[in-house]
């Protein structure tokens, strides 16, 4: 939050220096509105005849200032940094089509007018401070992100935590497991081993009974042999 208030701050004192920077005196004197942006591009080069404020250098400028205020309100890094490339890259093109026009660029460092003007320093110094904003602002935040059917992040919600200490995940009981809900039931012998008994009267091979009634070996006569008993030989 305090890098974007910071961040969002520096980017309009930067735009607002890009923007001020065509009304100041660029070179000799002669203000950045009177240098046509077709003459940056243009084969003839900057010349003396004065452009209109709607076709100067003040037009990229204030798109910058556009796509800076968009930036503060989106929070956008990206825009932020575009902005700042737009005023750099059209002021350093000015100088070089300037140089190319003058033979050479000179520095107007006792203020008699003559050289680059405090005009081009705020533009410059404009664009470093948007490109600065762009550095310091955060961005927006990232929102939770629902996957398969959760919520993933900072909002997602919590599972209850009123267990014993030490206790794990609650464990449910498996389909076949007996509950006061779902008691037991037997299961029904496969094909094959219909009247089987075993011990204590389960079901055995062949339908033979044992001893205490249980079927054992020898067929259903199992109430004269025993479990152990072999069956009779034919």
């Amino acid at each position: 939050m305090i890098r974007n208030v910071l961040g969002s701050v520096i980017g309009l004192v930067g735009a607002t220096a890009a923007v001020w920077s065509p009304f100041r005196a660029w070179y000799d004197g002669r203000h950045g509105r009177d240098y046509r942006i077709a003459e940056l591009v243009s084969g003839t080069g900057i010349t003396d005849s004065k452009a209109p404020v709607a076709a100067s250098i003040l037009l990229p400028f204030a798109f910058a200032a556009l796509l800076t205020l968009i930036a503060v309100v989106l929070r956008s890094r990206v825009l932020m940094a575009v902005a700042g490339v737009v005023v750099l890259g059209f002021t350093v093109l000015w100088m070089i089509r300037q140089g190319q026009a003058a033979g050479s660029l000179s520095v107007d460092g006792d203020g008699g007018g003559v050289g680059l003007g405090d005009g081009v320093a705020n533009a410059i110094g404009g664009g470093v401070l948007l490109l600065i904003a762009a550095v310091v602002l955060s961005g927006r935040g990232s929102r939770p992100r629902r996957r398969h059917g959760r919520v993933d992040g900072p909002h997602a919600p919590q599972e209850p935590t009123d267990r014993p200490p030490g206790e794990g995940p609650r464990a449910y009981p498996p389909a076949d497991r007996p509950s006061p809900e779902r008691p037991w039931q037997p299961r029904q012998p496969r094909s094959g081993q219909t009247g089987q008994t075993g011990p204590e009267g389960h079901t055995g091979p062949g339908g033979r009974t044992g001893p205490e009634g249980r079927t054992g070996p020898g067929g259903p006569d199992a109430t004269t042999r025993g479990w152990d008993e072999p069956p009779p030989r034919t």
